[in-house]
């Protein structure tokens, strides 16, 4: 069975694909990812009172790792850096591979 007859949307195993070189068609394609620096519940009030300076308390302590996200699934972990002025992270943690093909 190839990957396009999989009649019944079982993911393919990761080495399946490797294996029947059709993960090659799919390495130049751009892929949205997130990091996620922690997250929290807000009332509609406290939405809407957002102002300059207002500051909010997220769910994370500064020496958690953070979330490198990509369509709603963890696929790394790490440390936030700076490089250049922009935000970068050091990855500590990276799901398997199967994980990671599952999540796109």
């Amino acid at each position: 069975m190839d990957a396009h007859d999989n009649r019944e949307n079982k993911p393919v195993p990761v080495e399946e694909l490797v294996r029947q070189g059709n993960l090659d068609l799919l390495m130049d394609v751009e892929l949205g990812v997130t990091l996620q620096f922690g997250c929290r519940q807000a009332t509609l009030r406290e939405v809407l009172e957002l102002a300059p300076g207002a500051v909010l308390e997220l769910d994370r302590e500064i020496e958690q790792p953070v979330d490198l996200v990509l369509n709603g699934r963890v696929i790394a972990r790490g440390e936030v850096v700076v490089i250049d002025g922009n935000y970068g992270l050091r990855v500590n943690e990276v799901a398997s591979a199967q994980q990671r093909v599952d999540s796109l």
